[in-house]
């Protein structure tokens, strides 16, 4: 490997988007060019063991952090690493895996942003923030259908997890670069996951494209369903992006335009260039969707991976 792998962290609560981000950055991408990582696999217990102790997965100390910031380390260097994989449906450990990193590697999971030689290994740190409502919504729908959970189960569950949420999930926000919260318009259910808005927190902790041509105080031409906004989160100024699940394609096409013709070769992971992968969801019947708000999130966190390339290559 001629330069170092670029790092790209997605962190967030259970169910909260992690896996469905990562696999759509991966498509865009090429998988063939991207190793994705689980933090989740660094459990110290099982789930009997987690039962009998009284600790939830949520927990640090119920996870090897050390061992996870030693392995991003070596991966950051093009070093490979043999991971631990936690078996989801059996609550058990299968056999380790040997993982060589490519060119980009994707870690998602609970607690990857929860020491300093962890938050030291990424390029650029996400952490996904769905309101709550909607995030119980989506672990119910997951839990019961993947994981064999009754939705009295799982309820249980979050309920008996909220205080390791609020303390060592949620928390990790502070250290993310883009703060990414997909949320049903108008106080809606969320049901429709195809018609979700964005809400983009840029901070400026990495620099950001500049939107403020077409989405500036002195005139926006694509209307209120894409916004550009100041704001403060966690008493810091920051610039906030705003996409409607109504937004129309060709409002989308005017800022996937400016970001391809900022970064040298997004161009070519842009769906105007025709990446049908973009922006792609599961409908309620199994039919493939495109979503406008879920495709400019892959793109602006591509756009920030290729910047990093750019740094590390010169």
């Amino acid at each position: 490997m001629t330069h170092r792998p670029i790092v790209l962290g997605i962190v967030g609560d259970s169910a909260a988007g992690k896996t469905t981000l990562t696999k759509g950055i991966a498509q865009v991408l090429g998988e063939e060019n991207v190793t994705i990582i689980c933090t989740d696999d660094y459990h110290r217990y099982d789930r009997k063991q987690r039962a009998e102790m009284g600790i939830s997965a949520l927990h640090p100390d119920c996870n090897y952090l050390h061992i996870i910031q030693q392995h991003l380390a070596l991966l950051r260097t093009g070093q490979p690493i043999l991971k631990p994989i936690y078996n989801h449906t059996s609550g058990m450990f299968d056999a380790p895996e040997y993982i060589e990193p490519r060119r980009f590697v994707i870690v998602e999971g609970l607690l990857g942003y929860s020491t300093r030689g962890m938050r030291d290994s990424y390029d650029v740190k996400v952490y996904l923030a769905p309101p709550e409502a909607l995030r119980t919504t989506w672990k119910v729908k997951r839990d019961t259908r993947k994981r064999g959970y009754s939705e009295a189960e799982v309820l249980e569950q979050m309920q008996k997890r909220e205080y390791d949420s609020e303390h060592f999930i949620r928390p990790q926000r502070q250290w993310s670069d883009v703060i990414v919260t997909f949320y049903p318009p108008n106080g809606g259910s969320g049901k429709d996951d195809l018609l979700l808005n964005a809400r983009l927190v840029l901070r400026p902790t990495i620099p950001h494209p500049d939107l403020t041509d077409i989405l500036g105080a002195n005139g926006n031409h694509l209307g209120n369903a894409i916004r550009l906004e100041l704001a403060r989160d966690m008493g810091k100024p920051v610039d906030v992006l705003e996409i409607d699940g109504q937004a129309t394609s060709e409002q989308v096409k005017a800022l996937e335009r400016l970001l391809c013709n900022e970064v040298p070769y997004l161009g070519k992971f842009c769906s105007l260039e025709g990446n049908q992968d973009v922006g792609k969801v599961i409908g309620t019947t199994g039919e493939v969707l495109q979503s406008y708000p879920l495709a400019l999130t892959q793109l602006l966190i591509t756009y920030h991976i290729l910047k990093a390339v750019n740094v590390v290559t010169g």
